[in-house]
């Protein structure tokens, strides 16, 4: 008889399947191919989406997480939450259930904003902070419109927003940024049309990967 796997086991199974997703399918964010090349990725596993238990849970691990960085390195990683058990029905969905997920993270974190970047999510220099460091959050579930997004399970990815910092002073930032559009259009036949620079427009509007329309308003409200 066969035995249950056990929570290791299912975690290789799913990180094997995100490594396929990203390198084996040749993904167009050269950046996620580098970490996952390199095996600097994080890769946790929670059983709900959008509630209160999951977020102090995220929030304890991100904690961790941020302690083991070396924020003087060249060396890129990245922090991705897994929703296994979790189906969405529509990009409105998990458009909802993301934002109300980070609202919940946000309110369980007793650490102040990150000063580098705003809390107000209209504003073009907006940025998710946690534990007092800012995050560009990338939501990612089979549903997604957009292919790059199509990832194997509803998923939420933290990417340090210092890594981008550090590719601006390594003078990389542009080519980096460029290939990535132009591979992404290769695979989709258009370049994602809420993608724009830090600054140029909030980030939030990002953060779904949903083409989200010119009037949209961000739900997420910053409470300290």
């Amino acid at each position: 008889m066969a035995h249950a796997r056990t929570l290791n086991e299912q975690s290789a199974d799913l990180y094997s399947d995100f490594k396929d997703f990203i390198v084996a399918k040749d993904h167009p964010c050269v950046m996620a191919q580098t970490v996952f090349s390199m095996d600097a990725v994080t890769l946790k596993e929670y059983p709900s989406f959008g509630t209160r238990s999951t977020a102090a849970h995220i929030l304890s691990d991100l904690k961790e997480y941020l302690d083991t960085c070396d924020f003087e390195a060249n060396t890129f990683q990245t922090f991705i939450a897994t929703f296994p058990d979790v189906d969405v029905f529509s990009e409105i969905e998990f458009e909802k259930l993301l934002w109300q997920q980070l609202q919940f993270i946000h309110e369980a974190d007793t650490q102040n904003w990150d000063s580098a970047v705003s809390k107000d999510p209209d504003d073009p220099s907006f940025s998710f902070s946690i534990g007092g460091t800012a995050f560009y959050i990338v939501g990612m579930h089979p549903k997604s419109s957009r292919k790059a997004r199509r990832a194997p399970v509803v998923t939420l990815v933290f990417n340090l927003h210092w890594q981008f910092d550090k590719l601006r002073e390594m003078g990389t930032y542009q080519r980096v940024r460029d290939t990535i559009r132009r591979r992404d259009k290769t695979l989709q036949g258009s370049v994602n049309p809420v993608l724009k620079d830090f600054g140029e427009e909030s980030e939030a509007r990002q953060y779904s990967g949903r083409h989200v329309e010119a009037a949209w308003k961000c739900p997420f409200h910053a409470s300290h």
